[in-house]
């Protein structure tokens, strides 16, 4: 029987389930297996039908959501149009990415599986369930699944016999060809970045707008242990435009330290020019790098130098290692059995790429450019909800931004690429400051019948998206706006206060505070929402109000959906049972929606 090609198709929200994929084709490609990798709403899903063997990594986000790359792939195989016979000649396994301490731990995963075998899919195994809690992270899942998924199929479709598999050892043939240019091309430095200033279409990951920063203001005092930011863009000409609840996504930039730090340790000229060629037929180009480019332009505004590596890095760099005692460390690294210390060594302290290539440089100076494209992965855009309205403040879009900085045993504090970035840039500079950027729909749905009640529970920098819903509800004349929010203290960190004021004494909103550090007993938004919990019922259950909730995913969320519960049984006299049964009725009707970070 002639070996099929794998397919292994992955939604990916913050790059771990693509990781996860790449590693999957690589492990196939070493056992002779003809493999494609690819994003699951960049596959023509209708060709399934014909498909005899595929592999799907998908993680699970926010409240049990597919990742935005597979959203339109999840809405089409939910169809009920399809046949239950519809996948009967595929083969299939699907690998699970999340986080248990969410409620739907692996939702994704576990949907999708039950939906292949509705359509007649053969499930060669379980779902694997990888667990971020887990003290040696998904892998601990991952690796025995695996190990059983490779034996499935080798079963299924023997390898050819003249052809062994490849040692984990030996490093296979990198995906790019580096082809250095003798001298620098005609062509303008500025016209090498993708990125417009003037697009001819909405902007996109593909094509974002460069945006110039006109403020970069810090909200908080000084005083206060974290510097968050208010930033505001000038999005005229770029045919951006954004409702309430809309998310900006942007493009950051590595610092110019670690990029001279990380071209030194490899030895790379930082000015010299390089076109790529794919080596395999078919093969795409990477999306967003132009051609040509400079290597101090992959290096600053592509590669993810400044992350934590995963296990898949120390793979690859195990195999491109000519030193006997680093080789011996990354391949321990690179082990099921040195997992743990791979942890100790690097998640922990948050070690970047650019930090251990200075700790293995005899392994780093050896490291061939073709190879940089599959073993350091770009950089992701970071998403921030939108703080402003187009229709209160005209060609413009404001972010609130927590700068990321804390201290691990690591000398070096640990920061944020995107908040450290945004942070750095000064719009009162010589010549304008421009940030790579487009905007995508949020989750958020608010109410279009002008007499809706909305309440809004955002604490802390959760109350940015609540910002741009009040300034839109004003503008519409919609006065029912009850906001909660949450800070420290009211001198240092109260985010937007006279402008709450001012919309207060209009009479647009009704605003409640919780200062949780003016006290000796800390008193957060949940115990607002007990104190008001005659008026929260009867928006809720006699004048059909809509319920929102933004902001820090690790608690928050629980206690406040805990405090409306006690306020259901109190005031509405329901029993826990039922009190449930109402949350779950809101939730199912959006009338209660989240939006939470990590």
């Amino acid at each position: 029987m002639p070996v099929p090609q794998l397919l292994v198709l992955f939604g990916s929200q913050t790059g771990t389930a693509q990781d996860e994929a790449e590693r999957l084709g690589r492990h196939a490609r070493r056992r002779r297996l003809d493999c494609c990798v690819q994003p699951l709403d960049s596959y023509p899903v209708a060709n399934l039908i014909r498909e005899p063997l595929v592999i799907f990594v998908c993680a699970t986000t926010g409240q049990g959501d597919p990742p935005d790359n597979m959203k339109n792939f999840w809405k089409f195989i939910f169809r009920k149009s399809l046949l239950s016979t519809s996948l009967c000649q595929m083969d299939f396994a699907v690998l699970g990415l999340g986080d248990s301490s969410y409620a739907k731990f692996n939702f994704v995963a576990k949907k999708l599986h039950r939906r292949l075998l509705q359509l007649g899919g053969n499930a060669l195994l379980p779902p694997c369930l990888g667990d971020d809690q887990h003290e040696l992270g998904p892998d601990a899942a991952i690796d025995p699944w695996l190990g059983n998924l490779w034996e499935k199929i080798k079963g299924l479709y023997p390898a050819p016999l003249d052809l062994p598999e490849i040692p984990p050892g030996v490093p296979l043939p990198s995906k790019y060809i580096f082809q250095f240019l003798q001298e620098a091309p005609r062509i303008g430095a500025e016209e090498l970045n993708i990125a417009s200033s003037a697009p001819q279409r909405p902007p996109s990951e593909l094509q974002p707008f460069l945006a110039p920063m006109v403020t970069n203001q810090r909200v908080t005092g000084p005083q206060h242990f974290q510097d968050v930011r208010l930033i505001e863009f000038d999005i005229t000409d770029s045919s951006i435009s954004f409702a309430a609840g809309d998310v900006v996504l942007i493009l950051p930039s590595n610092s110019e330290a670690h990029t001279q730090q990380f071209c030194q340790v490899l030895c790379l000229d930082p000015n010299q020019y390089f076109m790529l060629k794919p080596r395999e037929p078919g093969v795409p180009y990477p999306p967003g790098l132009p051609q040509p480019c400079t290597v101090w332009h992959l290096v600053s505004q592509y590669l993810d130098i400044a992350s934590v590596p995963r296990r898949s890095f120390f793979e690859l760099l195990a195999c491109l290692s000519p030193h006997a005692l680093e080789r011996e460390k990354l391949l321990e690294f690179s082990s099921a059995r040195g997992q743990e210390e791979l942890w100790e060594y690097c998640n922990r302290p948050r070690r970047t790429i650019v930090e251990v290539l200075c700790d293995f440089p005899h392994t780093a100076a050896a490291i061939p450019p073709d190879c940089l494209l599959d073993l350091i992965p770009r950089i992701r855009p970071r998403a921030f909800s939108i703080a402003s309205s187009l229709l209160a403040h005209p060609g413009r879009l404001q972010i609130l931004v927590a700068v990321v900085e804390y201290q691990t045993r690591l000398k070096e504090p640990r920061r944020g690429l995107c908040s450290s970035w945004l942070a750095s840039l000064n719009p009162g500079q010589a010549g304008p400051v421009r940030v790579p950027l487009w905007v995508r729909p949020g989750s958020f749905r608010f109410p279009e019948t002008p007499d809706t009640p909305v309440i809004m529970v955002g604490p802390g920098t959760g109350v940015a998206p609540f910002r741009a819903a009040i300034q839109e509800r004003v503008a519409h004349g919609q006065t029912g706006n009850l906001l909660f929010f949450g800070c420290r203290l009211r001198d240092q960190d109260f985010y937007w206060e006279t402008e709450w004021q001012e919309l207060e004494k209009k009479g647009s909103l009704t605003l409640v505070t919780a200062f949780s550090r003016e006290q000796e007993r800390k008193i957060y938004v949940q115990h607002r929402l007990r104190e008001l919990g005659p008026l929260v019922w009867e928006l809720l259950d006699r004048r059909a109000a809509y319920f929102y909730l933004a902001g820090n995913a690790k608690d928050m969320p629980t206690d406040v959906s805990e405090a409306l519960k006690s306020i259901f049984q109190e005031e509405g006299q329901l029993s826990n049972t039922d009190a449930d049964t109402y949350l779950a009725r809101l939730q199912q009707t959006l009338r209660f929606q989240t939006e939470t970070w990590a």
